[in-house]
């Protein structure tokens, strides 16, 4: 008991002796994760927003700003209370990814989400700017939709309501396809950093049970995939999370 105090009282006295408790020394960096139900339910077990908490354990928090059903013209209402003005501690990196719903089409179950693609494309800009606002230093990422498996959606509709289900798919790839391009298109005007998860995942054979649960919602893997793409593109804008330190050090030195 006597050794396992004057040990703690070392490990202490090293920390304290280096600064390591002062207050800038604690602050870790945020990661904001803003979007829709994929970014909502980032968390779930095999989510791709837990395995970035992972990624970043003990260098940065990761907070996830997810809003199911949320499309641009809504998430406008938010940017204020999310991402106050004149924060004390801004994020370090945001990513923004809308448009699931956006691309939802005209006439079908999900209308009342359709936001048409010219105003999909200037709210993104919309909400970039009003980021880049608080905090020009921030590194924002453009993630677009996802594909769309539109017999996926029917059998996802099938399973909830039977024989009331509708006959024709709310979204489709086609349209999901489109905004993805101007999503793309944006990142390229503002010279953001992208991830085009729509053309990514069609790269694998098969990918519409892969990835999708439903024709939109993503599995385990499809999750993977987000994490992966998210992953690569902090590091290569200089957020590698090996090269960063922890927010405090390990007990015991070599």
């Amino acid at each position: 008991m006597q050794f396992a105090q004057i040990s703690d009282s070392l490990v202490f006295n090293q920390i304290h002796s280096d600064g390591l408790l002062s207050p800038s020394y604690r602050m870790r960096h945020q990661i904001v994760l803003f979007g829709d139900s994929i970014t909502e339910q980032s968390f779930r077990e095999g989510g791709w927003g837990a395995a970035l908490a992972d990624t970043y354990s003990r260098k940065a928090d990761v907070l996830v700003r997810g809003y199911g059903g949320y499309n641009t013209r809504w998430a406008l209402f938010l940017l204020h209370h999310l991402f106050p003005m004149g924060s004390e501690k801004p994020p370090v990196s945001v990513t923004i990814f809308f448009g699931a719903n956006d691309a939802a089409l005209l006439g079908r179950t999900g209308e009342r989400q359709h936001v048409p693609v010219e105003e999909y494309k200037e709210n993104l800009r919309r909400i970039v700017q009003h980021i880049k606002n608080c905090s020009p230093a921030v590194l924002v990422v453009l993630i677009t939709p996802p594909p769309v498996d539109e017999q996926g959606r029917l059998e996802f509709a099938w399973s909830l309501y039977g024989d009331k289900a509708t006959k024709l798919p709310e979204r489709t790839n086609e349209s999901a396809a489109v905004y993805a391009k101007k999503c793309v298109e944006l990142a390229k005007e503002l010279g953001l950093p992208s991830i085009n998860l729509w053309s990514k995942m069609q790269e694998t054979e098969g990918w519409q049970k892969k990835f999708l649960s439903d024709g939109l919602h993503l599995t385990a893997e499809g999750n993977a995939v987000v994490h992966g793409e998210v992953v690569k593109v902090f590091s290569e804008a200089g957020l590698s999370a090996p090269k960063m330190p922890y927010d405090f050090p390990p007990p015991f030195r070599n």
